[in-house]
Formats: C-alpha cells, structure tokens, sequence
C-alpha cells in the first residue's frame, strides 16, 4: 500500500514539474504579440454578370499578423485567401468567394430565365512579385451550389508607397468553362420561349473580361487606414454577345469600393 501511494506522489510530482514543458511547445507557436485588423466594407457591383445596374453589399473582414510585421499588400479586389505556402516573394493557398443569387423576381428584365442560387467558388490562388513593384496574381476556383463552372481570374499590380499613401492598380483578365457561360451567360430555348425577348443563346467557354482595377489606401494613423477603389471589366466574346447582355444589361462593368481597417495589439501569454 506503501509502495502504491509512494508511485502515486511520485507520478503527481513528474506532472508537476513536466507539466510546463508539455504545454510549452502548444502555445509557443502562438504566444507573444499580435496585431489584429478589422475591416468594414462597402461596395458597389453589378446587381448579377452582366447587369447595367449597381447593387451595394457591405461586408466585413478580419486579418491578423505578428506586432512588428509588415503590413502585406492584398488588392481589394483579391478573394479571401490563406497562404499555405508564403515566402514573401511567393504565396499559395487556398482561396474563395461567395457570389449572391440571381433572381429573377427582382429583376423584371430577366423575365422567363432560371434562377441561378447563390454560390461559393472555392479554388487555389498563386501570388509572385516579380520585383519590388510589381506583383502578379493567379486565382482559379470551381462553383458549388448555384453555378458549377470554373473561372480563373489574371491580375498585374503596380504597387507604391508614398509617403502615408499607398497607390496601386493594374490589368484584369477573367476567363470561364463553357459550364460557367452557360449557366450565368446563356439563355435556353424554354427561356426564350417564356422570355418572348432574348434569343437561345448557349455560348461557350474562354475569355470572359478585361479589365483594369485602381485603389489608393492612407494611414491615419498606426492604427487606422482608409481605402477606396475602382474597377472597370469589359465583357467579351461570347459574354459580351449573350442576349443578357445586348438585350437588357452592358458590357461594360463598373464596380466602386471602400474599406475603413482599425488594427489593435492583444498579447498571448
């Protein structure tokens, strides 16, 4: 009995004195200093791919690095994305995004065409700075839910600081499967026929748009920074050409934004 609680106390006093060491390598990799960020934001876009008509959609949004960090560039146009793979000069991971429903009960220009449910395109980005200026982007995501297409998104930035003011813009190019132009960009015979104004129209797959997309950021402070931003998409090819667009939308896409960021220190022990 002696001996039993003699290895009991002993064992209690092993955990005592190992139990620190145990716990260190968990919270290590998390303790120490943080910077937090909190973003609010609004923005302006078509109402659906190919609408002549703004909708505004707020959104918010959260991002968190080590104190003393560098804050690193992300265009406001980017998907959410994590970096699995993040060398700096060179990024991969995973990235998303949730496009909202088209229904055509809100729009009375869509008259005898199908709803199209709301969709989240989850895929893989690549990001790669091709000098101090200059970084190039590559994000490719597949549909669930409402749509089942792939689209895969090209953009070029040139970014520089000035100052407390950060400017920064370049090229877009969208290019979708013909499951994707189909379903977004296409009109069936039925929905012509119920429709009684657009032409069946089943377009295929390539370059969806080009665009251009310009943002311009400033510090208030270290802890507040406000940006705005514009984007222009030109929609073309078979895009362009779908009776969606030449019947009651535009081609040409416009889409406004604004993001208030507020960053503050919290500490894990």
């Amino acid at each position: 009995m002696c001996s039993s609680l003699k290895a009991a106390a002993t064992f209690a006093a092993a955990l005592t004195v190992c139990g620190p060491v145990y716990a260190d390598p968990f919270w290590s990799p998390l303790s120490g200093d943080w910077l937090v960020t909190i973003k609010g934001n609004l923005v302006a876009s078509p109402q659906y791919p190919g609408s002549s008509n703004l909708a505004f959609s707020p959104s918010p949004g959260l991002s968190v690095r080590r104190a003393g960090t560098p804050l690193a560039y992300s265009a406001p146009d980017d998907n959410p994305g994590f970096a699995l793979v993040d060398h700096g000069w060179f990024k991969f991971g995973p990235s998303a995004r949730f496009v909202a429903a088209r229904q055509t009960s809100s729009h009375a220009e869509l008259k005898g065409l199908r709803d199209i449910d709301w969709t989240i395109e989850a895929g893989l980005f690549a990001e790669f700075w091709a000098s101090e200026n200059i970084r190039l982007r590559a994000d490719t995501r597949h549909g669930f839910h409402g749509h089942r297409g792939l689209v895969a998104d090209l953009a070029a930035d040139w970014v520089q600081s000035l100052g407390q003011w950060t400017v920064s813009g370049g090229p877009r190019l969208s290019f979708a499967n013909s499951r994707y132009m189909g379903r977004v960009f296409g009109v069936t015979p039925a929905e012509s026929l119920a429709s009684g104004v657009m032409p069946a129209d089943r377009p295929g797959g390539g370059l969806k748009s080009a665009g251009l997309m310009l943002a311009a950021s400033y510090d208030w402070s270290p802890k507040w920074r406000t940006t705005v931003w514009g984007r222009y998409d030109r929609l073309l090819a078979e895009a362009a050409s779908s009776p969606i667009v030449t019947k009651t939308g535009s081609p040409n896409q416009f889409t406004l934004g604004a993001t208030v960021a507020y960053s503050v220190d919290r500490r894990i022990p």
